[in-house]
């Protein structure tokens, strides 16, 4: 892991910062603001409980019944549900920008609460009793039993069986750092099926001044640089992938593809 990714970053002023790139005129301190007031206002309907599991039941009834956020079932893929000024103005998203808000507020109620990248969709943790209570963001934080666990983690485990350790690695807390990572990787991957190019290459661009290591990043930035007729910048981009992974799967495609970025500078020159 470089420098980079071992240090951590704030997560609601970086994911405001990520905002920007779509809403060059947010106002940023105002939506900061507005942050940082609902989590004072879950504090407030915090302050008088000692209870780790009754903090969580009244800080998910604030947030979800309360305040009214919920996932967005019948738009999951809108990518204004990975923007934070537009989750807080619509109060819509996907697991893992309805879980920044829950941990924002639950560290200033004082409550351990972490994120978690599970397979599929994020969730939250939290320790309760000597073991883990694992919730859903996306509904209403409702807890989740180790059976739903395994059962939602199979289909990205390769369909095989998962015993107690595995799951709980899955269930490994998840750094600001990663957290922002998932969501730049959600909007590239909606951007690139919507076929805009453009804003998904924007993300790709950020990921890898996040974080140079992750090789694939290199790759996906390379492909949407060619998308664009960018031959020379494609090329150099896919040749670092190539360099951190030789052995890649998808190593001879990604030789294909510099073959097409070679050809493209010889096009537009």
């Amino acid at each position: 892991m470089n420098a980079a990714a071992e240090t951590d970053v704030e997560l609601v002023p970086a994911l405001v910062d990520v905002a920007r790139d779509e809403y060059p005129d947010l106002d940023v301190s105002g939506l900061l603001s507005q942050v940082r007031e609902l989590a004072l206002q879950a504090a407030d309907r915090c302050s008088n409980i000692e209870s780790t599991s009754q903090k969580v039941q009244t800080l998910n009834q604030f947030l979800f019944v309360e305040c009214g956020f919920k996932g967005n079932h019948d738009e999951f893929y809108d990518p204004r549900n990975c923007y934070i000024n537009e989750v807080m103005e619509r109060r819509l998203g996907i697991p893992i920008s309805l879980a920044v808000l829950q941990l924002e507020c639950a560290r200033a109620c004082d409550l351990a609460l972490e994120g978690v990248s599970f397979p599929g969709h994020f969730l939250v943790r939290v320790p309760m009793d000597g073991g883990l209570l694992v919730m859903d963001p996306f509904h209403r934080g409702r807890p989740m039993d180790v059976d739903e666990l395994r059962q939602r983690a199979r289909p990205h485990m390769g369909d095989r069986d998962i015993d107690d350790q595995q799951l709980l690695n899955l269930l490994s807390p998840a750094s600001n750092r990663a957290i922002v990572a998932r969501i730049l990787r959600n909007l590239k991957g909606v951007y690139t099926e919507q076929e805009d190019f453009a804003r998904a290459l924007r993300c790709a661009d950020r990921l890898i001044r996040f974080d140079a290591s992750q090789a694939e990043d290199w790759r996906d930035r390379g492909l949407l640089y060619l998308q664009l007729g960018v031959g020379q910048r494609a090329g150099e981009d896919l040749a670092r992938y190539l360099q951190l992974r030789p052995d890649a799967g998808d190593a001879d495609a990604v030789r294909e593809a510099m073959i097409d970025a070679a050809k493209s500078r010889v096009t537009r020159h």
